[in-house]
């Protein structure tokens, strides 16, 4: 890896996007305590309202939101209700779960989180019940449209609903966790874990934390018909199961909707809100859809990533010559109104095995030997135009709005591009709750390193796509990816990546591309 500019080991993804910090212009202020609610002001946002809305261009990518959906997101987030789960969700590890949490107006919560033994969701393994209490911060300097805030857990209680589970705790958690022997634990019995009074703490050997709170963001949506949805992002989970007790998120996690306020219909939210600690929700069968590689797919919303990325993906695949294209678009915002560059990538994949880690997941392998860039700001074009030749593309003649490809300098240093590139990958397909077709792509590494060995494939996924254009599919009962009918399944691409932008004078952004 290069000197210089080049950050000890990080690596970036085509695929996820790039690890792109941008550390906005600030000032230092010392005692902002006296006005909490200080929302930052220009470049951190156009206004110096409460709330960002935006309206989403009515082109293809945002098909699904071409009834002048109007998405806001208040600073402070409003948290009082019930959010829960709207799938079964998957963790890193991987961990499926289900979550169902409670907020109160004194700052008290109530989370349920739902652990199972499958994908489906379908075989409940243990429940948590965690109460604590949350105090919002201040906005963040950092992660635009975020919220910081601190959480005290007062207890967290385990209900074991599987007897061979119940065995594999007991073997893992010591007895003083329990207070009892293996043969005395009785399924449906709450289990206390830990107690900020009595000082017990045994939550380190399940890997839990609760450092999701650690950054929140509640989106809603209005709709013509005035139909309204919300929905609670809370920060990400470290992929690095070590790291995941003491990691601050600077992502989201898939987001939970208001239990009053959620898309229709949603048989999940549900079963999701009328379960206990006790009676953990079972999902019904999923359907899973057979698709095929031909269309063309979309990002649902604007990404947020970790390390304080915000982008739309945009892909299209040619089955016949195993072939794809993704086009990233990045912003500077959460709401996706503020493009910084672009990304053309293009290459080849090849099928997999079925996932032994992820049921009704596929495996593959993909291969990036094109990319363009094109760049929309002009300190981006200023970063471009000062590599050096033969770095990134033709040096000195980057302009904005005009795409270059950088295959002949086998990629773009400064954007930690390096060409060819190959990743190992896992997707998987669903429908959603109007049997439209869903693709899931794996999550990134958080720590920036690019999955191109086997040993670091994900066991994860991203926010999911939706079908543009292409061939509709019928949904099946577990016919899951792996059967003789190509399932859909989205290229990738990485590469070492690190960049700091040049300190532009009178305040310009400083740009760190990590």
């Amino acid at each position: 890896m290069g000197a210089g500019n080049m950050s000890s080991g990080r690596r970036a993804h085509l695929l996820g996007g790039f690890w792109v910090l941008w550390l906005w212009k600030a000032v230092l202020v010392v005692g902002t305590g006296s006005k909490l609610w200080e929302v930052p002001t220009s470049p951190f946002s156009s206004s110096s309202n409460s709330s960002e809305s935006l309206r989403w261009e009515p082109s293809c990518q945002y098909r699904h939101l071409q009834d002048a959906v109007r998405i806001t997101a208040d600073i402070p987030p409003r948290l009082e209700g019930t959010w829960v789960s709207t799938r079964c969700e998957v963790r890193p590890g991987p961990e499926f779960l289900t979550r169902s949490y409670t907020f109160l107006p004194n700052r008290q919560f109530r989370a349920l989180q739902h652990y199972y033994t499958n994908s489906g969701c379908e075989d409940p393994a243990y429940s948590l019940v965690v109460r604590g209490k949350l105090r919002l911060r201040q906005a963040s300097w950092i992660i635009r449209g975020g919220t910081e805030a601190e959480h005290h857990l007062n207890k967290v209680g385990i209900v074991v609903h599987n007897p061979m589970v119940m065995q594999r705790l007991a073997a893992r958690l010591p007895p003083v966790c329990l207070g009892l022997s293996l043969g005395q634990m009785a399924p449906g019995r709450v289990y206390e874990l830990y107690n900020a009074r009595a000082g017990r703490t045994c939550l380190g050997i399940l890997g839990f934390s609760m450092m999701e709170m650690a950054l929140i963001r509640v989106e809603t949506q209005q709709h013509n018909n005035g139909r309204e949805i919300q929905e609670l992002f809370l920060g990400d989970i470290h992929t690095d199961w070590a790291q995941r007790s003491h990691y601050r998120p600077t992502g989201y996690q898939q987001p939970l909707q208001n239990a009053m306020h959620h898309v229709h219909p949603c048989p999940v939210c549900a079963l999701v809100y009328r379960s206990s600690e006790q009676r953990p929700p079972v999902l019904p069968q999923a359907s899973t859809a057979t698709l095929f590689l031909d269309g063309r797919w979309v990002s649902r919303r604007c990404e947020a990533r970790p390390a304080v990325l915000f982008l739309t993906r945009d892909f299209t695949f040619d089955p016949t010559r195993h072939a794809w294209e993704g086009i990233y678009r990045h912003y500077s915002d959460p709401a996706c109104s503020q493009p910084t560059f672009t990304l053309r990538a293009t290459g080849h994949y090849a099928l997999g095995n079925p996932s032994v880690k992820v049921s009704g997941a596929t495996e593959f392998i993909f291969k990036v030997t094109q990319v363009r860039v094109m760049a929309l700001e002009e300190s981006m074009v200023k970063v471009l135009n000062g590599t050096k030749e033969g770095h990134c593309g033709q040096a000195g003649a980057w302009e904005v709005g005009v795409e270059q490809d950088v295959t002949p300098t086998d990629g773009c240093s400064v954007l930690g591009i390096k060409l060819p590139h190959k990743e190992y990958e896992l997707f998987k397909a669903e429908l959603d709750h109007k049997k439209h077709p869903l693709l899931f792509t794996g999550e990134r590494p958080t720590d920036g390193l690019s999955p191109d060995r086997s040993q670091r494939r994900p066991t994860s996924f991203q926010s999911p796509m939706v079908l543009c254009s292409g061939r509709e599919t019928s949904p099946s009962r577990r016919s899951g990816p792996g059967s003789k009918s190509e399932q859909v399944q989205l290229a990738a691409s990485g590469a070492e990546t690190l960049v700091q932008l040049v300190l532009l004078v009178l305040g310009s952004a400083l740009c760190s591309w990590l």
